[in-house]
């Protein structure tokens, strides 16, 4: 059954636990040792109680209040809430891959599909899977972005590292580079470019966006000297957007666009691959950067790390990265929430918006009295 909430109340954030012998557990629980974070979200995290506890006592954290739930719906404000999907205890091997671990990772994730498509949650922040030892018969993908996908029906949807003002979205992601080439195409790009121009409205509430798009061979062709792709895909998918009205601009070359600060001048960028548009994000925000994934029905969002075996258990982790996760997937819920109020009457939600106290004019007093008599029980 949907749950229905008030949209006043704090945005209940889903947290897959990921690979527990990573630092998804103690990322998360350095997060949410700041009360802080209990004023605006509530949380339910889909893992284990015994292994937050290991983690919490190994790693000396500060004392955070755990809450023990079977069902998301009991979940409880200001607390850390960890549904228990460990019913018969699972052995920690910190910075190990495991096939059990890879299993846990799976089953968190189906529960938390599980309850987005429910909305008993409202986003989810996956904490970093092992993208080997979590293939089975039921996840055969690359990663949790076109696992989500597939889970939601969605074939349009666009890899998008968040930063602040920094955004930068993969045409192709994880792909071998030997085959960036040949699958990258005009149709491809437009449609990379439509994914990102809509989520730039819709989730990030940013009004005729700027879009920069790099070039694929370097110098970006050096007008064909180099490679011909920008000259047959990448330079006409430009031009088609520019005459449906949008902001796009390019093709760069990638290593001076980034040199020269010129990413600064735009809302958002397209990389041809994976690595020309991660390797600058990770230099540039690494420590706070955050996966989003757009085009999604769903909001969800991932720390710009990974399972981090290397120091994991030795209280060395960041959860920077992982805390501005949370962040962005509230703001963007919330986003949402206002573009969709828009959509369906942007007049009532104009004036929502006005300063009461400023309506002080007549005329003002007797339109806002008209609207509410015609709105009955919409209140401002």
């Amino acid at each position: 059954m949907e749950a229905k909430r008030n949209k006043d109340e704090n945005v209940v954030v889903g947290i897959s636990q990921g690979d527990l012998n990573g630092i998804g557990y103690e990322v998360i629980l350095k997060t949410f040792s700041d009360k802080r974070m209990f004023e605006f979200c509530s949380n339910v995290v889909y893992g284990s109680m015994e292994v937050a506890n290991y983690y919490s006592e190994k790693l000396e954290l500060p004392t955070i209040h755990l809450n023990a739930i079977k069902l998301t719906q009991d979940l409880v404000v200001g607390k850390l809430n960890i549904l228990n999907l460990d019913e018969k205890g699972v052995k920690v091997e910190v910075g190990k891959s495991t096939q059990k671990a890879g299993e846990m990772a799976l089953l968190a994730l189906e529960y938390a599909v599980k309850d987005l498509k429910s909305k008993t949650i409202d986003v989810l922040v996956t904490a970093p899977i092992n993208k080997e030892n979590i293939q089975s018969e039921k996840f055969k993908f690359p990663g949790h972005t076109s696992f989500l996908a597939k889970m939601f029906d969605t074939d349009n949807y666009l890899m998008l590292m968040v930063q602040q003002d920094l955004r930068i979205g993969v045409i192709t992601d994880h792909i071998p580079l030997k085959d960036v080439a040949t699958t990258i195409s005009k149709e491809l790009i437009i449609n990379k470019i439509n994914i990102l121009h809509e989520s730039l409205g819709y989730d990030f509430a940013i009004r005729r966006p700027k879009i920069a798009i790099l070039g694929l061979n370097p110098h970006a062709s050096d007008n064909g000297l180099i490679g011909d792709e920008e000259e047959k895909s990448i330079i006409p998918a430009i031009k088609q957007a520019q005459k449906e009205g949008k902001f796009v601009y390019g093709p760069f070359s990638a290593d001076g666009f980034f040199a020269s600060e010129n990413y600064k001048n735009f809302d958002a960028i397209l990389a041809m691959y994976h690595d020309q548009g991660l390797i600058p994000f990770k230099t540039l925000a690494f420590k706070n950067g955050v996966n989003f994934t757009a085009g999604l029905p769903i909001v969800r969002t991932s720390p710009a790390h990974g399972t981090a075996y290397e120091i994991a258990g030795k209280n060395e982790a960041s959860s920077d990265s992982f805390r501005q996760a949370v962040y962005l997937a509230i703001d963007i819920f919330k986003n949402r929430q206002m573009q969709d109020e828009i959509s369906q009457n942007p007049l009532l939600s104009s004036l929502k918006k006005m300063n009461q106290k400023a309506i002080q004019d007549e005329d003002a007093s007797d339109l806002l009295d008209l609207i509410s008599d015609k709105n009955e029980g919409i209140i401002f």
